[in-house]
């Protein structure tokens, strides 16, 4: 389904219409993310729903840092967020924004609000506010600092600023209502005390304002037309309004909200990603099993098919999950059409062809991709001894196996017919070697008796190929709903998440490929060169997925 015939979701089908009444003169919407960690396949929809509706109707969107929490944002994120939209294929309009910025017009909104008598400070610790706060069952009692004067609001705010209170001390909160059903309208805070260093601001500042007051503010003096973002706001949604509508801002977006992207066998709680991290349970927070754009990235997914993938999944107000297949799914489709082919031997047995000369080597020919005319073909040296994989040769097997068996005959791919003779076995009854003859003039044809291979197997030449290691990554938890009702997530972690095989043999093909180009190991699976681990001097491979989806036989 093309982007032209595609349906038109809810949120679409709202700025269409905004834009049919002249409600806005132009679309304008922003992806807003907190740089406290890496981005997961969760923000992936959102960058492509906040982005893409830009594109779909000639509008722009922002990319703004919603930094109002110094103690747990960095650099490295944002630096991580911003490779991740433009990898994801997008980019923002102009200038990339920070609420930062925005600090000292959020500052001086606050004084306005003290001075129209709807903002305080309030001297209620922690615990007593949360006392005064009420239940979703029964109201809240008003503040003993709620009627302070304006004089004494401006007086005690201004000392906030300079520093002359502790953390937690005080804040500065908004009047609305106490007994409000909606726990975000029971007076909320709007300015806390954080003497902590900002990455942008540095020692500028000592408070910082709530998400809730700066997040509004910085679409309204961005000129946002259309605020999206996940249902779990739809309940700060009147208090998004109340500050548009008691603010003097520069103009008046409006917010939507759409049901996030939840996937089985994953978690993406950014507080729990990090635990992952820093418990060392995954190398980084790109370790291909997280389900982090930089670790989908570095696992060898395209953005293509995680586009596609976000697509299918739609966008909607019901809440629900998204089986993760589906991705697998998306995955395996892009990399069927635009992986190049080459083989790698994961478990290497080595064959000995007793039949061909031992000085002779010739090169075999073999496609770059079956269906593709632009890939290159690929040149395979073809010598007396071969590497073939362990799993490909049996001493005896039934018909249903259809590989090498001794007295039998298979296809070595895109090179002879060989049939096995004998198994050389080590003093422990280890196979270690195979003793098979070549079938003349079987290159491309069928054997000349007409005796025809039982199947065909990948290989490659023992003394010319590359020696390689490679990952085999799978899912990170074996529990559909790792972090459900409470759940410890950690006693869901799958402990065959990652196996590593050294001393693979892969084609020499491969020798001069970029590293950031995906293969099929031809029977194997889609791989990529590891962007962390993998030098020239030694090849470090993960794949990307299967041929085909095995879990269900796993679990």
């Amino acid at each position: 389904m093309t982007e032209s015939t595609r349906p038109l979701n809810f949120i679409e089908k709202i700025v269409k219409e905004d834009i049919e009444n002249k409600v806005v003169p132009s679309v304008q919407t922003r992806f807003p993310p907190e740089p406290n960690g890496y981005l997961h396949i969760g923000h992936a929809k959102s960058i492509c729903l906040n982005f893409g509706i830009a594109q779909t109707f000639g509008g722009q969107c922002n990319l703004r840092f919603d930094d109002t929490n110094p103690e747990k944002e960095d650099t490295e994120y944002v630096e991580a967020i911003k490779e991740d939209v433009r990898w994801l294929g997008f980019e923002w309009s102009g200038d990339i924004h920070f609420t930062s910025d925005y600090f000292d017009d959020l500052y001086d909104w606050a004084v306005y609000l003290i001075k129209e008598g709807k903002a305080y400070v309030c001297d209620l610790d922690r615990d007593q506010a949360r006392e005064y706060r009420g239940t979703l069952k029964e109201p809240g009692k008003n503040s003993p600092y709620r009627d302070r004067s304006v004089e004494d609001n401006l007086e005690l705010f201004e000392k906030m600023r300079a520093g002359d209170f502790e953390e937690g001390a005080c804040s500065l909160r908004v009047k609305i209502d106490m007994a409000s059903p909606n726990m975000h309208l029971r007076d909320p805070i709007i300015y806390r005390i954080k003497k902590a260093s900002h990455h942008q601001t540095g020692d500028k500042w000592c408070i910082y304002p709530s998400y809730d007051f700066a997040h509004g503010q910085g679409d309204a003096i961005e000129g946002i037309t259309h605020s999206i973002c996940t249902l779990e706001f739809e309940e700060h949604r009147p208090l998004y309004d109340w500050f548009i509508e008691n603010l003097p801002v520069p103009s008046k977006p409006r917010q939507y909200e759409f049901s996030r992207l939840n996937v089985n066998y994953t978690v993406t709680s950014k507080r729990k990603l990090k635990s992952l991290v820093d418990e060392n349970v995954v190398d980084a927070w790109n370790d291909p099993r997280m389900p982090t754009i930089a670790g989908m990235r570095r696992r060898g997914y395209t953005p293509e098919a995680l586009r596609e993938f976000i697509d299918k999944a739609g966008v909607s107000r019901n809440e629900g999950i998204v089986d993760v297949s589906m991705l697998e799914f998306a995955i395996r489709e892009n990399l069927n059409v635009n992986a190049a082919r080459a083989m790698c031997v994961l478990h290497p047995l080595k064959v000995t062809l007793t039949n061909y000369p031992e000085d002779k080597t010739e090169v075999m020919v073999a496609p770059g991709h079956p269906n593709r005319d632009d890939l290159p073909a690929r040149e395979l040296p073809f010598s007396r001894e071969l590497f073939i994989d362990q799993d490909d040769f049996r001493e005896e097997a039934n018909k249903k196996y259809k590989r090498l068996v001794i007295g039998k005959r298979v296809r070595l791919r895109n090179a002879y017919v060989i049939e096995a003779d004998e198994a050389i076995k080590d003093a422990d009854g280890n196979i270690i070697e195979v003793r098979a003859r070549i079938i003349e003039d079987t290159v491309g044809k069928d054997p000349a008796d007409g005796v025809k291979p039982k199947g065909v197997i990948h290989w490659v030449d023992a003394n010319n190929n590359l020696d390689c290691e490679v990952r085999l990554y799978d899912r990170l938890f074996n529990d559909p709903a790792p972090d459900a009702g409470g759940k410890d997530f950690m006693q869901s972690l799958n402990p065959n998440s990652l196996e590593i095989l050294k001393g693979c043999k892969a084609e020499t093909s491969l020798a001069n490929s970029d590293a950031d180009i995906r293969f099929q190991f031809e029977r194997e699976g889609y791989f990529i060169q590891d962007s962390l681990y993998s030098t020239p001097d030694n090849l470090v491979y993960n794949r990307v997925i299967g041929l085909r989806d095995t879990w269900e036989k796993q679990v």
